[in-house]
């Protein structure tokens, strides 16, 4: 084919992409009702509409040369065929069959624009073959056919009304005019996220005017201090004024004139002074106006852009009950999923972001919660389990997931007994705790009742994801769970994301966001409310001891405090939930105020303690802080010894390995790191570093890049390509500085990258402290 021919293809098969999705959810929809619907006329009406489906999605897969789609299609036709002339049943096994023949489409059509679709043909031949079984098996008699109210063209003719014909009009009957289609079009989602992203910009501008109109606010507030200063000294000007008409000597009328001159110009300054508060508060009255008339335009343009991305809850929950039917088939249980407010319609970035943490809920339901059906029955409970997930909308622009079923509950024993093995509590905090705090404990990372991993939990990671996704988005997650009766998580998330209030903080000099949502309290420590227990620093907060630290220190900033710094006490934040308290000290609370998100993209997008960035109303860039990873950022500072009087930290040993062609720079390079306290090996090039990091033991590798044999960026890739070594932490140092040099080397996995012609040995050292 030619060129302009092969892009055509190329643009009918992204187009077949979604039409494909479409109707493959279709037909897992129906057979999954197919599962649950006791009507027979319903069933009926089902396989009618899954036979459409397959149907349509036949012949688009043979408009688009994807052969064996199309045969797997044709394939299920036949059997849809067979139920509906009553030669079969949809039985469990070949709805089993047919759902992994959905599969098997939904991943050949799901590969790059340019494949021919053909996937595994192997596993595409035996998925064939096993439909083909379908139509011999499960062969109905004529009372099972009746039951099944799949009724044949045959028995539709039977049963059709008799035809009545009609005579014509004399007079041609007036036509009702046509009512078309409402008019449609298909937009990338990229692109209805680029009209978000600009319009979400707007919001900037908003702001900025809210900033002026502050300004302007703020110097009409400076009149009126300097009229209060002015009626302090008016009455000697007036005494002044009446001295100066008095008749004197010459020498006392030249001082009388000279005076008076300098009263005309005071009665002219307050004169000229009145007339720019006057244009101040005009102006202030009419930026206020502005003010108002672009914040609604603004408001409202943001709306309606947010209304194109905004996507039912059902788009991301059509996958829900095939997963709960998939794992109770595999662990043996009985479960129905029942979801209410699938119309609730959500910002689909939130949506794409809370789909996989509602699916380790799903999976945290059946494999710890729901019981066995023996084991319910044994209990007095039906056999089949039941598991809620209502969506709803609350107050202002927030909606409440909220996901119940009846199973077990929590055994907060098992809870507790896994958070003291792991060292996240003592036993003497354990019994300390309330039935509340006790249950949120299963949201801290690796904390799990499963006395095994399997595939599907043990590890405990599920709920930490799901505390963690859902407070980057601004939510809160909560549990409720009672022993033998069941557990209820509840989630509360904005329903769009673009701004949120954030409180502004300033920490070793740097402008930082924490989300107000997150903030239990704002105060003041002073040395009298502080405590060391088992060595750490703690204040009292609601009857109990939290771990006060600094905030600069979590975030590994430099740091020098002065000893008047803070005469009334230090300004505290208190982050957390029941489970986990931290008290973190600032050097200054500012103020609080609607954060414009600037989202982080890579390679920035995941950094340690760092949610996003934000811009803030006076245009200055602010950093968001990620609650959840200062909380555990914050559980090994307080482990650690004191700083020292200097403010510095002391560096623990650790062993580094040097990779420079260069001797001279290979021992400055070893100087440098001995003298900071680490042990330090060497090697000439990038290959002999190699072999060195395959046989010993190293917790960092310092590299050159221009290297004979092997340079700087392929021992990188190397390194990451090699199990053992993958998280090894490599810094490259070297006189390349160009952008792509630097963008070759994060490409690479270099977790830090220095340059010679501004090398500071300050900076390496600093490099390497963070990165062991």
């Amino acid at each position: 084919m030619s060129t302009k021919e092969d892009n055509f293809l190329l643009q009918l098969r992204a187009t077949f992409k979604v039409e494909a999705e479409e109707h493959l959810q279709t037909i897992a929809d129906g057979l999954l009702e197919l599962e649950s619907t006791p009507s027979a006329q319903a069933k009926g009406q089902i396989v009618e509409t899954v036979f459409r489906a397959a149907h349509s999605l036949k012949g688009a897969a043979r408009a688009v040369g994807f052969s064996e789609i199309e045969l797997l299609c044709q394939s299920m036709e036949d059997v849809f065929a067979s139920w509906k002339r009553q030669e079969s049943l949809p039985s469990p096994d070949a709805l089993d069959t047919l759902h992994r023949v959905l599969d098997a489409i939904a991943s050949a059509q799901a590969a790059p624009v340019g494949s021919d679709g053909t996937g595994d043909q192997p596993a595409l031949s035996s998925l064939r073959q096993a439909l083909r079984q379908l139509g011999i098996d499960s062969s109905l008699s004529p009372r099972e056919s009746a039951a099944t109210g799949l009724s044949s063209s045959a028995d539709d003719a039977a049963m059709a009304p008799p035809v009545i014909e009609v005579a014509k009009p004399a007079l041609p009957l007036p036509v009702a005019p046509e009512i078309g289609p409402q008019e449609t079009v298909r937009v990338t989602v990229s692109k209805l996220e680029a009209r978000l992203l600009e319009a979400e910009e707007m919001l900037m501008a908003k702001l900025t005017v809210g900033q002026r109109v502050t300004d302007l606010r703020e110097l009409s507030g400076r009149f009126d201090a300097w009229r209060n200063a002015w009626g302090e000294v008016e009455p000697e000007a007036r005494q002044l004024r009446l001295l100066s008409d008095q008749p004197g000597s010459p020498t006392q009328r030249h001082s009388s004139e000279g005076l008076a001159q300098v009263l005309d110009f005071f009665d002219w300054s307050m004169d000229y002074v009145k007339i720019m508060e006057s244009e101040a508060v005009a102006l202030e009255r009419t930026a206020q106006h502005d003010r108002f008339a672009i914040g609604k335009l603004v408001d409202d343009l943001l709306e309606d852009s947010k209304q194109l991305l905004m996507l039912p809850f059902a788009s991301i929950s059509a996958s829900f009950q095939r997963l709960v039917r998939d794992l109770c088939r595999d662990q043996g249980k009985e479960a129905e999923l029942k979801i209410y407010g699938e119309n609730t319609e959500i910002d689909k970035r939130i949506l794409e972001e809370m789909k996989d943490p509602l699916i380790h809920l799903l999976r945290n339901s059946l494999d710890h919660g729901i019981e066995t059906a023996a084991e319910r029955r044994r209990r007095g409970k039906p056999s089949r389990a039941t598991i809620e997930l209502a969506v709803t909308q609350i107050s202002g622009n927030k909606v409440r997931l909220m996901l119940s079923d009846n199973g077990a509950g929590i055994d907060t024993g098992k809870v507790k007994a896994s958070a003291i093995k792991l060292g996240l509590i003592s036993p003497e905090e354990a019994a300390q705790l309330s039935e509340p705090e006790s249950q949120a404990l299963i949201f801290r990372s690796e904390v799990s009742t499963s006395p095994i991993i399997t595939q599907l939990s043990g590890r405990g990671l599920g709920l930490a994801i799901v505390r963690e996704k859902t407070t980057k988005l601004g939510g809160e997650v909560t549990v409720d769970s009672q022993a033998g009766l069941g557990t209820v998580f509840q989630i509360e998330l904005p329903a769009t994301r673009a701004t949120f209030r954030g409180i502004l903080v300033k920490a070793a000099g740097r402008l930082l966001v924490l989300p107000t949502a997150q903030v239990e309290r704002a105060a003041r420590a002073t040395p009298d409310d502080t405590r060391t227990v088992e060595g750490r620093e703690t204040i009292t907060f609601d009857g109990r001891a939290v771990s006060l630290v600094r905030l600069a220190d979590v975030l590994e900033l430099p740091y020098v405090e002065r000893k008047d710094m803070f005469p009334s006490g230090i300004p505290v934040l208190i982050l957390g939930s029941v489970d986990q308290r931290v008290a973190f000290a600032v050097d200054e609370v500012l103020d609080e105020q609607e954060i414009l998100v600037k989202p982080l993209l890579k390679p920035l997008s995941r950094v340690r303690n760092v949610a996003a960035a934000a811009v803030l109303s006076n245009g200055k860039i602010a950093t968001i802080l990620n609650v959840d990873d200062l909380l555990k950022s914050a559980r090994k500072v307080a482990r650690t010894a004191p700083r020292a009087a200097t403010g510095t930290k002391a560096v623990e040993a650790g062993m580094v390995l040097i990779a420079e062609d260069s001797i001279t720079s290979r021992m400055l390079l070893k100087s440098i790191l001995e003298s900071a306290g680490y042990d330090v090996k060497t090697a000439v090039d990038g290959m002999d570093a190699f072999t060195l990091l395959r046989a010993e033991k190293f917790d960092l590798l310092v590299s050159d890049v221009e290297m004979p044999r092997l340079n700087g960026f392929d021992l990188t890739a190397k390194i990451r390509a090699d199990k053992r070594l993958a998280e090894l932490p490599v810094v490259l140092v070297t006189a390349l500085e160009t952008r792509e040099d630097r963008e070759r080397g994060i490409d690479a996995g270099a977790n830090a990258y220095i340059v010679k012609s501004s090398f500071d040995q300050s900076n390496l050292i600093e490099a390497v402290r963070r990165l062991i």
